[in-house]
């Protein structure tokens, strides 16, 4: 079986080069129209017993180092892609390949590849994010859907990130439920994000820079410009040298954010870089990130790590846990809101890829209030899964994709 034996999202500890952000297709600073986030979202975290969670990993499918799961409006299949460069759908304990872009892409090293996958709400056009065999940039692209699978002639670049090194390229694409396009991007790679040509506290802390951002962006086109810019984006109106398609900052490697499907919420999983492992997370009733700082490389989880204090304006953690237990990088899930596990319901699961461990949490008004081993386990956990019907899956390196099951 073909295998990518390097994945992992382990910090490589190699010179961190200079970056400039600009890239072909990126537009100055154009304006869009954007949709709204509901302004009262049901209240959020309440109802998960995770006491009473009882659970198992059912094999679904024998995956090749998958790295996003997605779902398509209409569409009962799980579309994955695996980060050697192909797109496939699973169904009924199969996968089939229907887009190929192992010649574009390159995963020649660990954090490398094809690294994300998104539909637009209304299912009729699939959004990819990638590093470019040509210079290890970073590209999100996009293909209009001809029935059940992508037409290869409709590709579309929207934006390309140039990367001065090959990892922490973070990847994740997500529609949020204001019907806007997010973009992780992670810090630049090398150790420590020393960011030179940006202020102190690296590219993670510079609003000069799309790297160790989240990024929002509508992706419809606009007369020659690939993309949009929402007017109500935190920093498109300054401070002066800030790009406007930043949405959060203060990033390593976000590697897995999600919105809470019932309330909207963003959950982030960022990746530590010596001893911390952090998860995120931004209310959608409290603005759901927007222009928020969450303080790498100043702070690696809520201590102190390249600044004399911690940026004033820094969100800390809503969970951090450390290494000591075999942790290396934390994968990011979803907050659980399927039929099948009631005790399970509106708990946060996450994982690492080192340890593989399957974990939740439940928080009540931004404040963790239950933490628990949910007692099942994978090897080299990649990413998480939200199906068609909410309920969730776990995609294994080793060992392919399983579905979370009650037993």
């Amino acid at each position: 079986m073909r295998r990518l034996v390097l994945f992992s999202l382990v910090l490589a500890t190699v010179a961190v080069a200079c970056s400039d952000d600009s890239g072909p297709g990126r537009p100055a600073g154009t304006s869009g129209p954007t949709q709204t986030a509901p302004a009262e979202p049901p209240p959020s975290g309440t109802g998960a017993d995770l006491g009473a969670v009882s659970v198992r990993l059912e094999p679904v499918v024998d995956l090749e180092s998958a790295t996003a799961v997605a779902t398509r409006r209409g569409d009962e299949r799980l579309w994955v892609t695996e980060q050697a460069g192909v797109v496939s759908v699973v169904e009924n304990g199969t996968a089939e390949v229907v887009l190929d872009l192992t010649d574009r892409v390159t995963s020649s090293s660990n954090e490398q590849g094809l690294l994300g996958i998104a539909f637009a709400p209304d299912g009729e056009t699939l959004y990819l994010n990638y590093t470019r065999v040509e210079d290890g940039e970073t590209e999100v692209v996009a293909y209009e859907m001809g029935g059940d699978t992508p037409d290869p002639v409709s590709f579309r670049s929207i934006l390309r990130v140039e990367q001065p090194q090959a990892n922490h390229n973070g990847g994740q694409l997500a529609f949020g439920p204001d019907g806007m396009l997010y973009i992780g991007r992670g810090d630049g790679g090398a150790a420590g994000d020393q960011g030179p040509g940006h202020v102190e506290g690296g590219n993670a802390q510079s609003l000069d820079t799309l790297l160790g951002k989240i990024l929002r962006i509508d992706p419809t086109p606009a007369g020659e410009q690939p993309y949009r810019i929402p007017t109500d984006n935190p920093f498109v109106d300054g401070p002066e040298g800030a790009e406007p398609e930043i949405w959060s900052y203060g990033l390593r490697n976000p590697w897995r954010f999600s919105f809470d499907a019932d309330t909207g919420d963003l959950w982030i999983g960022d990746v530590g870089q010596n001893t911390i492992e952090e998860i995120d997370f931004a209310a959608a009733a409290a603005g759901g990130g927007a222009g928020v700082n969450f303080g790498w490389n100043e702070l690696e989880g809520t201590s102190e790590y390249s600044g004399d204090e911690p940026p004033p304006n820094a969100v800390p953690p809503i969970f951090e846990f450390d290494r000591s237990e075999g942790a290396c990088s934390v994968t990011g899930g979803y907050v659980y809101r399927g039929e099948a596990i009631p005790a399970m319901r509106g708990a946060y699961l996450f994982s690492d890829f080192c340890d593989g461990r399957i974990r939740a949490l439940v928080q009540e008004n931004g404040q963790v209030v239950a933490e628990r081993d949910l007692g099942i386990e994978a090897p080299e956990v990649t990413t998480f899964g939200e199906g068609p019907d909410l309920e969730l899956y776990v995609a294994s390196r080793g060992e392919g994709l399983f579905r979370i099951e009650p037993v």
